[in-house]
């Protein structure tokens, strides 16, 4: 099993971006915090599930250094003018639950200018194939995700409508993913490049 704490993937965009998808690193707290200006009040709210004006040490500490047994974060960055620019992010966290043993809840944001472009189902991907080398055997997502979305595009009714298509569009994907155990990721590197 590879160590998560090395993962480092080179994919190309459907519009033909390339993108790197690699472990989060402590010495990533810098292009959070760049990554977290760029996004609008309410991709903040939707996943903090509150305003949030700026991440705080502490948030910066506990989104970067992360143990990679029982939780897992990937980030998603472009080149830009010879910087490495987060443009995305997701993570899963482990919990036991009695019946089907490892689950892991996962979350994800995307800035809005690059929303639309597969970003986070790609995270997802990788995920997955982390967590099955981990023993996760299902993963879960916050449907009130789904319900802030709903309302924001349908009113009270979306509340309801965007959870069950959030719910829906999970269930079609991990069904994919199950039939599909070979997919894996666009083309590994088997070295990362050092850390800045």
């Amino acid at each position: 099993m590879n160590d998560p704490r090395h993962y480092f993937v080179i994919d190309t965009l459907r519009i033909g971006t390339t993108v790197t998808i690699r472990a989060i690193r402590p010495d990533d707290k810098t292009k959070l915090v760049s990554a977290f200006k760029n996004l609008d009040r309410e991709s903040v709210y939707t996943r903090f599930f509150q305003y949030v004006r700026e991440l705080t040490d502490q948030d910066l500490k506990r989104a970067t250094e992360i143990d990679f047994d029982r939780e897992v974060a990937l980030v998603v960055t472009v080149d830009l003018g010879g910087e490495e620019t987060i443009i995305g992010t997701g993570r899963y966290v482990v919990f036991e639950e009695a019946d089907t043993g490892r689950s892991a809840e996962v979350a994800f944001i995307v800035e809005e200018d690059c929303q639309g472009l597969g970003i986070a189902s790609r995270i997802f991907r990788h995920l997955v194939q982390i967590g099955r080398q981990k023993n996760v055997s299902r993963f879960k997502n916050d449907q009130q995700v789904g319900a802030l979305g709903g309302m924001a595009t349908a009113g009270i009714l979306g509340m309801f409508v965007g959870a069950t298509l959030l719910a829906l569009g999970y269930q079609l994907f991990m069904g994919w993913v199950a039939a599909n155990p070979d997919a894996g990721p666009a083309r590994a590197e088997s070295d990362p490049p050092p850390a800045s």
